[in-house]
């Protein structure tokens, strides 16, 4: 079987300290819907997501990536996916009781990122005054907060961005589309973006050397155009929240970005405009900082925050120095911080 396996990416669970203040923020100052609570996670999504739900927050003791999700391109990609994956060493496991979908197939990726993928999916339709005139749509938009549209991307920080991306791109035909290098040494990959689908990307690799495994640097949401970004940032500051970065525009890609921290202290983005990508046999480009990959117009400089992923590593964990010297993964959920 040929083509891609991955159609997009579905849902992002965080882990958060302070649950109940990050499922506030992103009800009202995000503007997303709550669908249910089970345990100790809230399901919440965008208006115009078209599954049950894209954000998971779940109650942990340090801000941290639970599991990215994504749908394949159909049953069969399921599993000639999961069979390339275990062909490539990497062995995972079945979990049949998911909230919003069927049978996910849940593995550790080469950073030691908790994954899965799945074909079979609970679609979202509103119904009485969440019902829209549109057809198309699975809800209305109620004009609460931000207002997203959709899950964009998710940017994962990682510790051999070549290699990681090479196992992506490998195992499930993710599509490569741009690399940072350094300026003097341009082969040493510091950032990379690939790709399921004509998007820029839809999943980043920050260089990570910290040794923790399975680090998120941020999770973005699509806005429809700069108008709503720059309502964004006006929201933001109307409501506390200070702007780590931007509003600007990057160059690989070419998105408007703006990003902030939620209450439980995870980076997230909001993004709008860039290019679309049907080019199949794509070559990526390797960018040197001083060309502009971060700020298109090389007119914003990047603070030094935007450096920082999560877990932090400045607060400790408890795990040995050779658990973090093999890579070994840990569960964002079960870390014991020693402040």
């Amino acid at each position: 079987m040929s083509g891609r396996l991955l159609s997009h990416l579905a849902h992002v669970e965080l882990i958060s300290p302070k649950p109940e203040e990050s499922v506030a923020f992103f009800k009202d100052v995000v503007g997303m819907q709550e669908v249910t609570r089970v345990g100790d996670s809230v399901y919440l999504r965008c208006w115009s997501d078209y599954y049950h739900s894209s954000l998971i927050i779940t109650a942990g003791q340090q801000a941290a990536m639970g599991h990215a999700s994504w749908r394949t391109d159909g049953p069969e990609q399921l599993e000639e996916a999961v069979q390339r994956i275990e062909a490539s060493g990497v062995t995972g496991e079945w979990v049949n009781e998911s909230v919003g979908h069927g049978p996910a197939y849940r593995f550790k990726g080469p950073g030691g990122h908790e994954m899965e993928i799945f074909w079979e999916v609970e679609k979202y339709k509103g119904t009485g005054a969440l019902k829209s005139t549109y057809p198309d749509r699975p809800q209305k938009q109620l004009g609460i907060g931000i207002e997203p549209r959709q899950l964009d991307h998710i940017t994962v920080a990682t510790g051999n961005v070549r290699q990681h991306a090479a196992w992506f791109r490998e195992t499930l035909r993710f599509r490569d589309m741009a690399y940072i290098g350094m300026d003097d040494n341009p082969e040493f990959y510091i950032f990379g973006v690939l790709t399921t689908n004509e998007k820029s990307h839809d999943l980043g690799m920050a260089g990570d050397f910290s040794g923790i495994p399975g680090r998120i640097h941020h999770l973005a949401f699509w806005l429809e155009s700069n108008d709503e970004m720059y309502r964004a940032a006006s929201l933001l500051a109307e409501a506390g929240t200070p702007i780590e970065y931007g509003v600007g525009r990057h160059g690989i890609g070419e998105q408007t970005y703006l990003y902030f921290r939620e209450p439980g202290g995870i980076r997230i983005e909001m993004n709008t405009g860039g290019y679309r990508n049907y080019v199949p046999d794509w070559e990526p480009q390797v960018w040197k900082g001083s060309e502009g990959p971060n700020s298109m117009f090389r007119n914003i400089p990047m603070p030094e925050s935007m450096f920082e992923a999560f877990p932090s590593p400045e607060q400790g964990f408890a795990i040995g120095e050779a658990e973090m010297a093999m890579g070994k993964s840990i569960n964002a959920k079960d870390v014991v911080v020693d402040i």
